[in-house]
């Protein structure tokens, strides 16, 4: 289901914003929009670990990154299973990036400012990259801090156990949580856990990333779909969550 830049999804039975104390934000391609050529750029990184890891050319190293991907969830837990690697070189090399691209987002910023409450990443990715890719977007100082893949120890999103780490170690209450991310695989045990979702979509297809991690999907346990973060916070969520702030 494609979405306009203006359009957001509400599904019927979709809980609002009123009781949230906790705001929860994926990272890549999530706080930042598709033409900020971040993830082309991590991704391209990925395959060059592969290329020198096993000695491939680009094509096969492409293939087998894309086989770890389906197979294990990311590249790097297959890395880690089939080869022991160091998880900490392989996210300092995928994460070596070129930032400025990345422009600051003042509508973004001033509307994650205005939410009520904490707020916190959750991501696949390491904290150095978390915290320069959001200090470019000009949103770092408004969150309290960022759960990245070594807290949840290296077991990625959508495995269960790293959503329940993740508000173990922060004391989140789920039920007043609600979780941003760009693909909805990754919403599923949130929404189980009692955690509000909203699935963030790019506003035109992304050709750098697959099809099913982009879609607008009308699933169960998606509460909500926006092709417009910054546009969603302001409209559906800021009226909401503010008036109901003592």
């Amino acid at each position: 289901m494609p979405l306009s830049p203006t359009t957001h999804f509400t599904a019927p039975d979709a809980p609002g914003f009123a009781h949230v104390d906790t705001w929860v934000f994926d990272l890549d391609n999530t706080l930042y929009p598709s033409d900020a050529r971040v993830w082309p750029q991590v991704d391209e990184r990925i395959t060059l670990f592969v290329m020198g890891l096993y000695g491939l050319d680009g094509l096969s190293a492409r293939a087998l990154q894309k086989y770890f991907y389906h197979r294990y969830g990311t590249t790097l837990k297959a890395l880690m299973v089939e080869d022991r690697i160091d998880p900490h070189a392989f996210l300092d090399f995928a994460h070596d990036i070129d930032h400025s691209t990345i422009l600051l987002d003042e509508a973004l910023g001033a509307a994650i400012e205005r939410l009520p409450g904490r707020k916190l990443i959750l991501t696949n990715g390491s904290r150095r990259h978390a915290e320069r890719v959001a200090e470019k977007l000009g949103i770092l100082d408004h969150f309290e801090d960022v759960f990245d893949i070594a807290a949840a120890d290296f077991v990625p999103k959508p495995e269960k156990v790293t959503y329940e780490r993740f508000l173990d170690r922060h004391g989140v209450d789920p039920r007043r949580a609600v979780l941003f991310e760009d693909i909805a695989r990754n919403l599923a045990v949130p929404h189980d856990l009692g955690m509000g979702t909203v699935l963030v979509v790019p506003p035109t297809p992304d050709p750098f990333r697959e099809r099913f991690e982009q879609e607008a999907v009308k699933e169960p346990h998606i509460d909500h779909i926006t092709s417009d973060l910054a546009g969603f916070l302001q409209s559906c969520v800021l009226p909401v969550a503010e008036a109901a702030t003592p």
